[in-house]
């Protein structure tokens, strides 16, 4: 029997309490569906820092960053002294070059950031012989070459000779005005169309029955909507669902759509309502750490720089380019601030947590006598309180607020080379430096809380699931989806 292509629908910042409040009142019919003939998992842990490049390179190569090497979406390369930004704002992506985050963003992310130590879902599925697609992705790494090509209007934005270059992707790629699947389609969005783009090139094909193994879609439109009105926006999911409704009215009815297909609709993080007030609620660290000589963004990094700041809403990496600073002294520095609740670095081979908000530390590393909620074992030592563990049993281990929190932080204080230090922000507040964007009265992410760690999913057509309800363990379920498929080919 021939395995179902299976589809998956990834809404940016959809979450679990207002997608239930939409099913529940009619405002989305078609998720309430899918979730009805289906399983429902509400509390998938994504990878960290909560940004959409390093979701979306954990979700398709199944390992968090210190794999993939995707650390954020605003970074610095300490080999080459030069910030990495995929583009966070217009204001600070203007201030570090348009061009250079556009290049980033469209080439250098997917042939030279992501880790070729590591495989994608596209690649492993390539080399079964199973073609797949990518839909309003950044990361599209795949086996296939593709020549792409920049509009003329657009040629200024970019760094490739001629308008064109060639990378390696999925067999069948859409991504904005470089790569379209309708000869017709138009999306007023540069690299990525909106929500009703991304339906239509799905439904496109859909209608020529082009399927293939695997088709990962992003809609993106909702992201920015919370980021103003806050979490509950309910609208934006609606305006989503109305076109997941138009994709399954193709069929003759919506239960043969999931006889058709595997069908999977999920998030990629949450959202942290934040306050209203600039004074107590965004943390300009340019003031925080005001002893110190930073590097600005709108200049190369100077000798006599002692810092470079990366800020990824409401999370920032603080390189120390001063070989004479210590990171203990700026992290001593950061525990003024009351409303930075984990402060990080690495110490040998440990990883050391402080906090402005608690007292103590905690040091920790891989492999030991504690077991966490995924069979990781942890040695560990101090007050667990910093990352509110819990400890059992027969030293067994449990998340709180920070899911699968050992793993992401040492993931990310392992994602790239440098002398850094991590800083998350309580809920509420964000992250700022030179021309940050930040989001007062609306909502942001980018931390390691569970309010934007954690994330619906929903699968139907099949009764699989995840080993754990993590983000690392999609690519296994859909590669344990397609090898059911391969193996009824024998």
């Amino acid at each position: 029997m021939k395995q179902k292509p299976v589809i998956l629908l990834n809404i940016d910042s959809l979450m679990s309490e207002p997608l239930e409040v939409a099913t529940q009142t009619g405002h989305a019919p078609a998720l309430q569906f899918l979730m009805e003939k289906g399983s429902y998992i509400p509390n998938m842990v994504s990878s960290f820092p909560t940004m959409s490049v390093t979701i979306d390179s954990s979700l398709l190569t199944g390992t968090y960053a210190d794999k993939h090497h995707v650390p954020g979406l605003n970074w610095f390369d300490d080999s080459r002294k030069e910030i990495i930004n995929y583009g966070t704002g217009f204001r600070e992506t203007l201030r570090l070059g348009m061009r250079r985050s556009v290049h980033n963003m469209l080439y250098r992310l997917n042939n030279e950031h992501l880790s070729s130590d590591v495989t994608t879902i596209y690649e492993d599925l390539a080399n079964m012989g199973i073609p797949s697609a990518s839909i309003n992705s950044f990361v599209y790494r795949g086996n296939t070459p593709k020549r792409l090509h920049v509009p003329r209007l657009l040629s200024t934005l970019t760094r490739f000779e001629d308008g064109e270059w060639t990378t390696n992707a999925t067999s069948i790629l859409s991504l904005g005005l470089f790569s379209k699947l309708r000869p017709r389609g138009f999306t007023l969005q540069i690299a990525a169309g909106n929500y009703k783009y991304t339906a239509r090139e799905l439904r496109h094909l859909i209608r020529r029955k082009q399927l293939p193994g695997f088709t990962f879609c992003i809609f993106q439109d909702l992201d920015a909507r919370i980021h103003f009105r806050g979490p509950m926006d309910i609208k934006g999911i609606a305006k989503i669902d109305r076109e997941i409704q138009k994709t399954l009215n193709m069929y003759p009815s919506w239960e043969e759509a999931l006889n058709r297909n595997v069908w999977m609709v999920m998030g990629d993080n949450g959202h942290s309502p934040t306050g209203a007030s600039y004074r107590k609620f965004v943390i300009d660290l340019r003031k925080t750490l005001k002893k110190y000589r930073i590097g600005r963004i709108d200049r190369p990094v100077h000798k006599k720089d002692q810092i470079v700041l990366c800020v990824n809403q409401r999370m920032a990496y603080i390189y120390i380019l001063d070989k004479n600073l210590s990171l203990s002294e700026v992290s001593e520095q950061l525990k003024n601030d009351p409303r930075i609740d984990i402060i990080a670095r690495k110490d040998g081979d440990f990883i050391h947590v402080t906090s402005g908000m608690r007292e103590g530390s905690l040091h920790y590393c891989p492999t030991g006598e504690y077991t966490d909620e995924y069979r990781q074992t942890w040695s560990m030592e101090g007050n667990p309180e910093l990352l509110d563990l819990h400890v059992k049993n027969n030293n067994e281990l449990f998340y709180g607020d920070y899911p699968d929190a050992l793993a992401r932080v040492y993931s990310v204080l392992h994602s790239h080379s440098g002398r850094f230090i991590v800083v998350n922000a309580k809920p509420g507040c964000d992250f700022k430096a030179q021309s940050t964007p930040f989001h007062l009265g609306g909502a942001a992410h980018g931390s390691l809380h569970k309010q934007e760690s954690l994330v619906p999913l929903v699968i139907a057509g099949t009764t699989e699931k995840p080993l754990f309800p993590r983000m690392v363990d999609m690519k296994e379920l859909v590669l344990r989806l397609n090898c059911q498929r391969d193996n009824s080919r024998i």
